[in-house]
């Protein structure tokens, strides 16, 4: 429990910072209010990440369990950053969500590619 909060703390400052420098260019507060969402968002992404790449790589098979976890954690990953900064008013938001939705589906597919490998040796092992 506190890795996980160290983790959702830390996903929170150092990706709400990034928002605030990538929105540096606008008159305050939309620096500010950029940060503040995209920090929220990044932890909240943090915390649920993990499982919901574990739930997703136990719903396919073959090649799929390898391809869809991380591409679909990725599609909503992007459609709710798009979707909540253009409700907010964030005025750089391929800026703003750049950085923090490159580092969340990067973990998504190194992440799954672990497990994939892993339930992969486990069926080879059990013919």
């Amino acid at each position: 429990m506190r890795s996980s909060i160290v983790h959702v703390g830390f996903a929170f400052l150092a990706m709400g910072s990034w928002a605030a420098f990538a929105n540096r260019a606008h008159p305050i507060p939309a620096p500010l209010l950029a940060g503040l969402i995209q920090g929220t968002l990044s932890a909240l992404i943090t915390l649920l990440l993990k499982r919901g790449i574990e739930h997703l790589a136990s719903r396919f098979s073959g090649l799929a369990a390898l391809l869809a976890p991380p591409a679909i954690a990725g599609f909503v990953s992007a459609s709710l950053l798009t979707l909540i900064h253009t409700i907010g008013g964030t005025p750089e938001i391929a800026r703003t969500i750049a950085v923090p939705l490159t580092v969340a589906t990067s973990y998504a597919a190194l992440y799954n590619l672990s497990l994939w490998r892993s339930r992969k040796a486990m069926n080879h092992g059990a013919e």
